[in-house]
């Protein structure tokens, strides 16, 4: 899937879509288009920016090894 992307510059263009992360990161581009409208992204909102403070309380997933040493217990 292609985004309509500005550039800094002012120039348009259409990237992949799995390139748009990469772009805001690097600040590349200055604004990109949802089906909504034009986001600016030193305005928002961003989803997935990693903006949003990370959780910090206790990992409750299940990970391969405690599922391992579980299975013995059936």
């Amino acid at each position: 899937m292609l985004i309509s992307v500005i550039y800094p510059d002012g120039k348009h263009d259409m990237v992949k879509d799995f390139l748009l992360n990469r772009l805001i990161d690097e600040q590349k581009i200055t604004k990109f288009k949802r089906c909504d409208g034009w986001v600016d992204i030193k305005i928002g909102p961003l989803r997935g920016s990693g903006r949003s403070l990370r959780y910090a309380g206790p990992e409750r997933r299940i990970n391969i090894i405690e599922m391992e040493d579980l299975s013995g217990l059936n």
